[in-house]
Parts: C-alpha cells; sequence; structure tokens
C-alpha cells in the first residue's frame, strides 16, 4: 500500500525542467513557452569611476538617449561566477609537456604553479554583462491564464513555432536588436549577439551552476532544453 501511495506522489510531482520558460533555441533566437521571443547579447563594461567628469556626463547623456530611443522593455542581467581557471591550467600544462627549452620549460612549470595557488588562495569571481531583449507577437495574450500555465507547467505543451512563422518573427526581432546594438554602441559599448551555440551554453550554466563549473557541455547539437 506505502508502495503505491509512493509511485502516485512521485508521478505527481513536477519535474524540474517544467519550471524552464525556455521552449526551443534556434538561430540565436530563444522561443519562450508563451510564444514571445528573447535575443541576448553579451555587452563589454566600462569603467565609469576613471572617466573624467566631462566623459561621464556624455555617457549619461547617451544612455539617457538610448532609453528614450526604445519603445519596448529590455533586461539588463549582470552574472558573477567563479572563474573556471581549469581549461588554462590545462593548456598550460600542455605547453610545459611540448617545451623543448629548459628553462622555459620551468618557467612555464613555476607560472602554472602561482596561478594554481593564486586561484586557491581565494575565489577569483568574473563578471558578464547581458541585455535581453523581448519580442511579443502578441499571441500568447488571446490565451486564458490557465492556457498560460499549463505551458509553463506542461513540457509537453511547449510551443513548436512552424518555419514560415519563425522567419516573420525572427525580421521582426531582428529589428529591435539592431536597433539596441546601435544604441549600446553610441556609447562605447560593445555588444556581441549569442548565437546558438553560446545561449545554451549561458543558460545551461545559469540553470547549473555548479555542475556546469565541473562539466563540460555536450555538444549543442544534441542539447535539449530538458537538459538545462
Amino acid at each position: 500500500m506505502k508502495n503505491k501511495k509512493a509511485a502516485a506522489k512521485k508521478a505527481k510531482q513536477i519535474p524540474s525542467q517544467a519550471y524552464i520558460p525556455i521552449s526551443e533555441v534556434k538561430d540565436g533566437i530563444l522561443i519562450m513557452k508563451d510564444g514571445t521571443f528573447r535575443g541576448v547579447f553579451m555587452v563589454s563594461s566600462i569603467n565609469f569611476a576613471l572617466k573624467s567628469e566631462d566623459e561621464q556626463k556624455a555617457l549619461i547623456q547617451s544612455y539617457v538617449g538610448f532609453l528614450n530611443s526604445i519603445e519596448f522593455p529590455l533586461q539588463i542581467v549582470v552574472q558573477s561566477r567563479k572563474l573556471q581557471i581549469q581549461p588554462y591550467l590545462d593548456n598550460l600544462m600542455e605547453l610545459e609537456k611540448n617545451q623543448e627549452n629548459e628553462l622555459l620549460k620551468i618557467q612555464t612549470a613555476d607560472y602554472r604553479s602561482f596561478v594554481k595557488e593564486l586561484v586557491e588562495m581565494g575565489q577569483i569571481m568574473t563578471k558578464k554583462f547581458f541585455v535581453v531583449v523581448p519580442y511579443d507577437p502578441m499571441s500568447n495574450k488571446k490565451k486564458s491564464f490557465w492556457a498560460r500555465l499549463k505551458e509553463v507547467i506542461t513540457p509537453i505543451g511547449s510551443i513548436r513555432v512552424k518555419e514560415e512563422l519563425f522567419q516573420k518573427r525572427k525580421r521582426e526581432i531582428n529589428l529591435r536588436l539592431r536597433a539596441v546594438s546601435s544604441g549600446l554602441q553610441s556609447m562605447g559599448l560593445n555588444p556581441v549577439q549569442l548565437d546558438t551555440k553560446a545561449l545554451i551554453e549561458l543558460y545551461y550554466s545559469t540553470y547549473n551552476p555548479d555542475i556546469a563549473f565541473s562539466e563540460q557541455l555536450k555538444d549543442y547539437n544534441k542539447v535539449d532544453v530538458q537538459d538545462f
């Protein structure tokens, strides 16, 4: 009797991927479960404190002008992560093995040990800056609250956009992406739109920070949203 109750309780449990709002990643565009689209930029940073007063004022004016130029919401995300130094250390190890000059070999080994000890002494963090650009084709507004809720809690209900419709919506969001990219560049920033591989790696590490730090993501062509 207890086994039946446990089995029934387990069957009612909602899998973790049901809470992930992403339905599909295609051509560098996120397709959400509610039918909306997202494009993501990784953006360079500026050390505002080191700028002169005139430069700071110019940056603020550029930022205000940028915000006033757009007619849709934006999401600005700052992500802090522990520095993944192991691939760099592995590369140094390989260089050390292949180094024929004995002096350079010793110096490479000393440098590798120094970097390793430095990282072990304290957690070195990296910061990345992202700008998320949304596009809502209005189709989701025709749905009731319960229909949208079902899309969130039922993975099977994920949107699969037909190719022709996808291309049309992609052109619309690309207009927004170009406008945002131009506005960011006017402030001296360097925005880079994330492609499909970069988006999968970003959200994989976001939803699995501990696992992503120790395990490399498999071939992104074989990754499904449920792997997040």
